[in-house]
């Protein structure tokens, strides 16, 4: 179970953003300095066509990047929440919520800014299972899928500061956004058991 969580971590730790990436302006907390309207729409026409090539989904934001400092752009259907999470939801799904200390089981594809696809669950061939409230997930992801629902599909923007750590330790040179289209499968118990009375793991059914 551990070895499973371990790898589903690294896994989810490993999506460094690149480059540019649709739609009316949704707010962030990185947001570009006054641009002339004519650059911005340039900026725009130019990512869609990087999108498109790299075969982005549809509605998939844009992201008008000047440096570090960045506005995101995106349709009606997405939400902003105070911690500067964004997201739009396909499906709703049924049920109870995550809470912590329970298992999730979910599918997921990553994406960079430009819309390139970065890792798939889906093409792994096995969904992702981790335990909430452990601290194994990037924050803005386990905030994302918290208020999911089994059968729910949602596709969650995580700004930098909701992000993987970065820094000379990590893999993450620079901040950038993350967009995951998420499948929540399933939600199930866990209990620790002690074996032998010395060790003890966790059992998730």
């Amino acid at each position: 179970m551990f070895q499973c969580e371990e790898k589903s971590k690294r896994r989810l730790l490993l999506f460094a953003l690149v480059s540019s990436g649709l739609f009316p302006t949704l707010s962030s907390s990185a947001k570009t300095k006054s641009k002339n309207p004519y650059d911005e729409r340039r900026l725009l026409e130019q990512n869609r066509r990087i999108q498109k090539d790299n075969n982005a989904p549809e509605d998939f934001p844009n992201f008008v990047r000047e440096g570090f400092q960045v506005k995101v752009v995106a349709s009606d259907s997405y939400v902003t929440r105070d911690s500067g999470l964004i997201y739009r939801d396909f499906e709703v799904g049924q049920g109870d919520c995550p809470k912590d200390g329970q298992q999730v089981t979910f599918h997921y594809i990553g994406y960079n800014e430009s819309g390139r696809r970065i890792d798939s669950t889906y093409i792994q061939g096995s969904p992702a299972k981790i335990r909430m409230g452990t601290k194994a997930l990037v924050p803005g992801f386990e905030e994302g899928i918290r208020d999911m629902r089994p059968g729910g599909k949602r596709r969650i923007i995580i700004p930098p500061e909701l992000g993987p750590p970065v820094g000379p330790s990590t893999f993450f040179s620079s901040k950038q956004f993350e967009v995951f289209d998420v499948e929540l499968l399933g939600i199930q118990e866990c209990q620790r058991r002690t074996i032998v009375g010395f060790y003890s793991d966790v059992v998730c059914n």
